[in-house]
């Protein structure tokens, strides 16, 4: 069972969530010894180009663990050369911080990645155009945080955290 106040790293969720968006799972990838070294949570909900339905999984992750870069479908474990060369193509924010995300080339889906207090954070969404969410500056909440009496909106379980 997946406990979000036993992760190493934070459990990023947006909020308040998009219009229509439910939270469909979560994930963490790490080992007995050191704990959650990676954590990922999965939403789905209408797409906002071109209708139907959308997918988001948001990861925070150490670096070097490489759950979002497997989710972002590259082959490394970090979202490889030229990442960050360029202007930062989105915004996350928590409490009064305001962190920049990068677009990472992907061949059928939206990925942006960044980093927050030297962990990495990325955002990956199918179709690809679900990735106009995140024109506008993303809230983020940490559920590891306490007194947090957050009433989520729970649909189906997401396809996108199953194992391979």
């Amino acid at each position: 069972m997946f406990r979000p106040g036993t992760a190493g790293v934070p459990v990023w969720l947006p909020w308040p969530l998009p219009a229509g968006w439910l939270v469909t799972g979560f994930a963490g990838a790490g080992d007995e010894r050191t704990g959650l070294r990676s954590c990922a949570v999965a939403l789905a909900g209408p797409n906002p180009l071109g209708g139907g339905p959308a997918d988001m999984v948001v990861v925070a992750e150490e670096p070097g663990v490489g759950l979002g870069a497997a989710l972002a479908g590259l082959d490394g474990v970090d979202p490889g050369a030229g990442f960050c060369s360029g202007p930062p193509a989105a915004t996350a924010s928590f409490g009064k911080h305001d962190f920049p995300l990068w677009s990472v080339d992907s061949k059928d889906r939206a990925v942006f990645a960044g980093e927050v207090k030297g962990l990495w954070l990325w955002f990956v969404l199918w179709p690809d155009t679900a990735g106009a969410l995140l024109v506008e500056p993303i809230a983020l909440r940490d559920l590891r945080d306490p007194g947090q009496d957050l009433d989520l909106p729970f649909g189906a379980a997401s396809p996108r955290l199953s194992a391979p």
